[in-house]
């Protein structure tokens, strides 16, 4: 089935998501025997907001998504991948807690695309060295993570914006830039379409930074994302993205969310 295009009204609508509860950040000991210390999975309550998550985009968004681009860590992965079953569920049952107790799913919507742009910042910032890997080399085995999404939706004939990983030690403007970048890149390359970006906290913050350079610290929850939209023109020409909304990010100092959306 041809994926229905919804942007006939001239907007491009895109919605910059973190990932969902990351397991070392709940059980701490995991990394001393973990083989991949610095690629933690989802906990048990990670897939089931990301799956929440999807049913709330479903119902609340008012346009259809129709491109899922991730990050290759396991968390954003795992993510896209309980995202999607809640997004595609033919019958969608508001009870379903994860995507296994939903086995109903229509994969015919999405295309789904891994963006090494879209990684975690590579550096002690977001990785600490005890962690990283020791010849800094962050392998990432695709058709392995290929295989987490539901068969018919992953694109495999799509390049990346960036087809290799930042070089561990990637300074703050570095991946500030290349998080703004892979934004402009992905959107201009599909220019007809809705996309949904499932990242780290640090992209969800640098989008936020880009908008709003007067609020340098933000608290951006598990699976807390910004949807920004623009006018596309006939001769895809484009204007700049604004921030439509948000949900599950606020101002860190008072806890002020963005755009009047309750903050819980």
């Amino acid at each position: 089935m041809e994926i229905a295009k919804s942007n006939m009204n001239g907007h491009q609508n895109v919605i910059v998501m973190r990932h969902g509860d990351r397991l070392d950040h709940c059980q701490p000991l995991w990394v001393s025997t973990a083989e991949r210390p610095w690629d933690p999975p989802l906990v048990h309550d990670g897939k089931v907001r990301a799956f929440q998550t999807g049913q709330r985009i479903r119902s609340q968004v008012g346009f259809p998504i129709h491109r899922v681009i991730v990050s290759p860590f396991l968390r954003c992965i795992q993510t896209a991948a309980e995202v999607i079953a809640g997004l595609s569920a033919v019958d969608l049952d508001h009870n379903a807690m994860s995507s296994k107790d939903m086995p109903s799913i229509d994969n015919s919507k999405f295309k789904v695309v891994i963006e090494f742009g879209l990684c975690e910042m590579l550096n002690t910032t977001a990785i600490k060295s005890e962690v990283a890997p020791e010849d800094g080399k962050f392998e990432f085995k695709i058709s392995d993570l290929q295989a987490m999404f539901p068969e018919g939706t992953f694109d495999i004939n799509v390049d990346m914006a960036y087809k290799e990983l930042p070089q561990w030690g990637e300074s703050a403007e570095g991946f500030r830039e290349r998080y703004v970048n892979t934004l402009k890149v992905l959107a201009d390359k599909y220019p007809s379409d809705n996309l949904l970006l499932v990242t780290h906290w640090a992209g969800v913050g640098t989008i936020l930074n880009k908008y709003f350079k007067d609020a340098t610290k933000y608290i951006v929850t598990y699976c807390g994302s910004v949807e920004l939209r623009r006018q596309v023109l006939k001769n895809n020409e484009s204007e700049e993205f604004e921030v439509v909304t948000s949900h599950g990010v606020a101002f860190k100092d008072n806890k002020v969310p963005i755009h009047g959306v309750i903050f819980t």
